[in-house]
């Protein structure tokens, strides 16, 4: 029965995923729809999807469908620009008249306007209902690995960092303003800390390290990996639910402890406990609710229904609390949004061609990859908050690479009609129809391109998957 329900809760995230992509495409191609009827144009038909029609009926004059190719739409206007090489052929009445330039100009502006229009909508709904806080508050480094770049270089857990490439952080993710994604997307070939680090005394020395970095491997399918130099957020070690007999009872820890030290230094992550007791025992000291410490000794066992078991291994027998903490909600201005929405979109874009930069064309993501986040999205505690606040997001990407003054894109059809109204006459020809064919060659290349990409990111690598251990049982 459970499989069934997750199934139908599967195929329902699916479902809201695909409609609203569609919302997004009807409402951009309803600017161009609305705008044609507004100036007196022809339209033959509005269609969601590209591809032969698999569900079609003719309403007013207009021939309105849904294709059987998932990506796009669009509003055929024959006196806008023959666009039939994509649209299929139209029906086109003998004594249509050439559109005015100006009412081409409009009629191919209106779509992205609607985007923008829709995205200002999803902003004002986002300043309403909130939305989660996706992001680490901490600046603090809490794990470096050895052999890492950033061990190399000399940056220590504790290390409270202030800077990256001279861009001051306040986060460590979220917003393409944390650190995370400041080392993911640096051009430089060393990334430069600005750090600030404990000492005994209370104070705090000022230092500036310079890391390497590293790409971890991907599969040919995948995309290039992002700059990394092996650094983890600081995150508080609290004890949660502790396995009866485990050596974690023995050595008397309690839910709700925090660990403070690991063998007597200061602990800034539970990642370093974890790998400390790989190793063998380790000493703990332990924070009470109250303020209290105590100290005890841990040693690792292996539960007793693990013997002999592929992949088993010595455990201290608890499991980690304070997990399951709700995220904030914020309420950003509706111009923030758009604002916050354009900048991303500049920076992405700036980074694509940087030359120094590891981020490139296979980064950017396809219906694919973007509808996958989508489920992602939904399938978080207050993911339909999320859906708005991504929705503003996708609607201005979608405003402004509609507007981008390239062939078949409505930018290029809003030159074309500017052209027309400063020369007083159309712009057209064989040239303008090669430079138009081999645009659209090369969008369904790019369009391949990354969902190819898209999908083997879902599909992942080809690492074998982890022994599946029944739950640990001890001994009393």
């Amino acid at each position: 029965m459970s499989t069934i329900l997750s199934t139908l809760e599967t195929a329902w995230l699916i479902f809201l995923v695909v409609m609203f992509f569609n919302v997004m495409i009807f409402v951009h191609e309803l600017g161009h729809f609305l705008a044609g009827k507004w100036r007196g144009a022809y339209i033959d038909r509005f269609q969601i999807w590209f591809g032969k029609p698999v569900w079609q009926k003719k309403i007013g004059g207009v021939q309105w469908g849904i294709g059987w190719i998932p990506a796009g739409g669009f509003v055929s206007l024959p006196q806008l620009a023959d666009m039939q090489g994509i649209e299929g052929e139209a029906d086109i009445p003998k004594d249509l008249k050439p559109l005015k330039p100006l009412d081409k100009v409009i009629i191919a502006a209106a779509g992205p306007l609607a985007s923008l229009a829709l995205a200002y909508f999803f902003a004002i709904l986002v300043f309403f209902v909130g939305k989660p806080v996706a992001e680490l508050p901490t600046t603090t480094i809490g794990y470096v690995p050895e052999n890492s770049p950033a061990a190399q270089a000399g940056l220590q857990p504790g290390d409270i960092i202030r800077a990256v490439d001279g861009q001051e952080v306040h986060k460590w993710a979220g917003n393409m303003e944390g650190v995370r994604e400041l080392v993911a997307m640096s051009e430089h070939e060393k990334i430069t800390f600005t750090i600030e680090r404990p000492q005994a005394d209370g104070s705090t020395q000022q230092l500036t390290i310079e890391s390497g970095y590293k790409l971890p491997e991907t599969k040919w399918w995948q995309r290039t990996a992002m700059r990394q130099v092996g650094i983890m957020p600081a995150a508080p070690a609290i004890i949660g639910n502790i396995i009866p007999g485990s050596p974690a009872q023995q050595a008397g820890l309690v839910t709700g402890q925090r660990i403070v030290k690991l063998n007597g230094a200061a602990v800034y992550s539970p990642v370093a406990i974890l790998e400390a007791a790989e190793k063998g025992a380790v000493e703990l000291t332990l924070q009470n609710p109250d303020g209290s410490e105590m100290t005890t000794t841990l040693t690792p066992a292996l539960p007793g229904n693990w013997q002999g078991l592929e992949g088993a291994r010595p455990i201290m027998g608890f499991l980690w609390g304070g997990l399951d903490t709700k995220p904030e909600t914020e309420y950003p201005g509706v111009q923030e949004q758009i604002n916050q929405s354009f900048r991303w979109m500049g920076e992405t874009l700036a980074k694509v061609a940087a030359p120094g930069s590891s981020v490139g064309m296979e980064h950017l993501s396809g219906p694919v990859g973007i509808g996958s986040y989508l489920y992602q999205m939904l399938s978080t505690t207050d993911g339909w908050k999320l859906i708005f606040w991504f929705a503003v997001v996708l609607n201005v990407n979608l405003a402004v690479l509609n507007i981008l003054p390239l062939p078949i894109v409505d930018g290029g059809h809003v030159v074309l009609g500017t052209l027309e109204i400063i020369f007083r006459r159309p712009v057209g020809g064989k040239l303008l129809e090669w430079i138009q064919t081999g645009f659209i060659f090369l969008l369904l290349t790019f369009f391949i391109f990354v969902t190819f990409k898209d999908v083997g990111d879902l599909v992942g690598g080809d690492e074998e998957a982890a022994a599946k251990l029944p739950a640990p049982v001890f001994s009393k």
